[in-house]
């Protein structure tokens, strides 16, 4: 029979593996925070698709003349107004459709072409009240390609609230997009860094081989590392398991928790 001592320091020694183990509620929260500030990427990414498609080489006026173009045949809800080099669109203000790559626009947007030339081109954007049926964003981003090299790079400054809940955030991030598979009009792949700060603190976030489509309130592929304001990193890794639902794990060291996400509602 084992002595008392012996079965106190065990038990003692379960005791002290089970503090600083990843939580529940705390998985509960690095989920919300995700899926919030996915879904804030996922619209302002669209914006920026939709602000990408003009002929690359031809100069800062005629990309914003294509652009005014384009946004008027596919969002006739838009009131545009053209300058040197600049569009401003005001999504809403007009009778008309406003849904593009499944999110349905209002807000304002600000398209500055500041470079357009075979090699380079650069594109700066304001959102203010940008918004969906999920989520609302005001911030800046610089998006850079070129001819070559279709993959863009962004950097972003960027607040946002969640509709739902009324959860908020806001940080920065710097990341390359590129297109899924079968394109641009599925969704888009991602790796690269964002921070923000939630209502539980700060969060710093690295992503690897990320798939998202435009759609969904969170990635179906791929994996998120984060650290997070609890003093824990742990990584999030997404997996398709049907068409509307999506199966997050969130893993600490010693403790994991998955979660499906329905990507028709986010819960």
């Amino acid at each position: 029979m084992r002595s008392r001592a012996a079965l106190a320091l065990t038990c003692l020694s379960s005791f002290l593996c089970a503090c600083g183990a990843l939580t529940r509620e705390e998985a509960r929260e690095a989920l919300d925070e995700i899926e919030s500030s996915s879904q804030a990427q996922a619209l302002t990414s669209g914006s920026v698709e939709l602000s990408a498609d003009f002929t690359i080489g031809e100069g800062v006026q005629s990309a914003a003349e294509e652009l005014r173009e384009l946004i008027a045949a596919e969002l006739p809800c838009a009131e545009l107004a053209l300058s040197p080099g600049q569009l401003s669109v005001e999504y809403g203000a007009r009778p008309g459709a406003c849904t593009y790559r499944g999110h349905r626009y209002r807000g304002q947007h600000i398209i500055n072409v500041s470079r357009n030339d075979a090699d380079q081109v650069i594109v700066d954007h304001v959102w203010n009240d940008l918004a969906n049926e999920r989520v609302s964003v005001d911030g800046t981003a610089t998006v850079t390609w070129s001819l070559e090299d279709q993959t863009r790079h962004i950097v972003h400054e960027a607040q946002w609230t969640r509709a739902g809940d009324g959860r908020t955030g806001e940080g920065s991030g710097d990341r390359r997009e590129r297109p899924l598979g079968s394109g641009w009009a599925e969704g888009f792949g991602v790796d690269g860094e964002r921070q923000w700060r939630g209502q539980a603190g700060r969060w710093e976030l690295e992503m690897a081989g990320v798939e998202m489509r435009w759609v969904d309130p969170v990635p179906q592929a791929g994996r998120y590392t984060l650290d997070t304001p609890y003093g824990e990193s742990v990584s999030a890794t997404f997996v398709r398991i049907s068409e509307a639902r999506i199966r997050v794990t969130i893993a600490g060291k010693r403790r994991s928790f998955d979660f499906d996400v329905d990507t028709l509602s986010g819960d």
